[in-house]
């Protein structure tokens, strides 16, 4: 049982990042049998929110959207900060560890179009808007003869921007969708063996100070193990790879049986070629499992690879 102190509970502001404290916060009352009054959710506006005219990578990365969480959460304003997964740089700030994860979601991307029932049926030269660097090359990998172009804002923007015909296509994951309550939207899911995803995606990461026992200790009951084994590859993989929001990269882990299974990719920014590697390990190996096969992969990249 918790302390009678409240715990601040700290988030992002966008509507999809309220929805994922909100669901820490029902998770955590729930695990404890304590009121949302104990478990205040403190609002915090980020670098990442406030750019809306250009793409992630080229104003500094990941870290933009975790930066000002980070901060609060090592001031002591904040006990926990909530944070979708696909969004955590791949090294985090001293002070600051990953507790763990709640148990995930779909994490399949969504193809969304008013024009066609799916990818490969979109019209030749096509436009299709995401933000997404990995969702961009994977797109072009499929359908060179597509116009690929920048789509930023949370979910709902995106919907309203492809209602106003600004674009004739948009991928989103179908996490979010979910969690928004929003799936009426989805024209058609992009299987993963098609559409391999961003490491990482579908996944809300807590995130606290190193040390807290007592946060430590009150969290643990709503983590997921399947969900920690699977991100604890698809993280090393990233970061053996120096993974950011200027490389595409996608990675999947998922447990089957008692093994688990990792598949990742890179891929050049045009999508005019990629590298695949497929590994299966113990999920106890899950790390050393991720950062074999992003060595494989290192190894195999011809020279500028990632950065052409």
């Amino acid at each position: 049982m918790v302390s009678p102190s409240a715990f601040v509970i700290g988030t992002r502001g966008s509507p999809l990042a309220l929805a994922q404290a909100h669901e820490t916060q029902r998770r955590l009352g729930d695990a404890h049998g304590i009121g949302p009054e104990r478990l205040p959710l403190e609002v915090i506006r980020t670098t990442g929110d406030r750019i809306q005219d250009r793409p992630l990578s080229e104003a500094g990365g990941k870290g933009l959207f975790t930066k000002e969480l980070d901060i609060a959460l090592l001031e002591g304003a904040i006990d926990l900060a909530v944070h979708s997964a696909k969004d955590l740089p791949t090294a985090l700030p001293a002070g600051i560890v990953i507790a763990g994860y709640l148990p995930r979601e779909d994490v399949r991307d969504a193809f969304i179009s008013r024009r066609a029932k799916s990818l490969r049926d979109l019209p030749e030269g096509a436009v299709v808007g995401s933000a997404s660097l990995r969702r961009q090359a994977e797109i072009r990998r499929l359908r060179p003869d597509l116009r690929v172009t920048l789509l930023r804002g949370n979910v709902e923007t995106r919907l309203a921007k492809l209602d106003r015909g600004e674009v004739d296509a948009t991928l989103l994951a179908m996490a979010g969708l979910r969690r928004l309550g929003l799936t009426e939207h989805v024209t058609a899911v992009l299987e993963v063996d098609d559409f391999l995803p961003a490491v990482g995606q579908g996944a809300i990461a807590i995130a606290v100070r190193a040390g807290d026992e007592r946060v430590a200790r009150a969290v643990a009951p709503i983590l997921d193990p399947a969900t920690g084994h699977a991100l604890a590859a698809e993280r090393a993989f990233l970061t053996v790879l120096d993974g950011s929001c200027r490389t595409p990269i996608a990675g999947h882990a998922r447990l089957v049986g008692e093994a688990l299974e990792f598949r990742g990719m890179v891929l050049r920014p045009d999508g005019s070629d990629s590298l695949d590697v497929v590994r299966r390990g113990a999920p106890g190996d899950a790390a050393a499992l991720g950062r074999e096969a992003g060595l494989d992969l290192r190894a195999r990249m011809p020279a500028g690879f990632l950065g052409s």
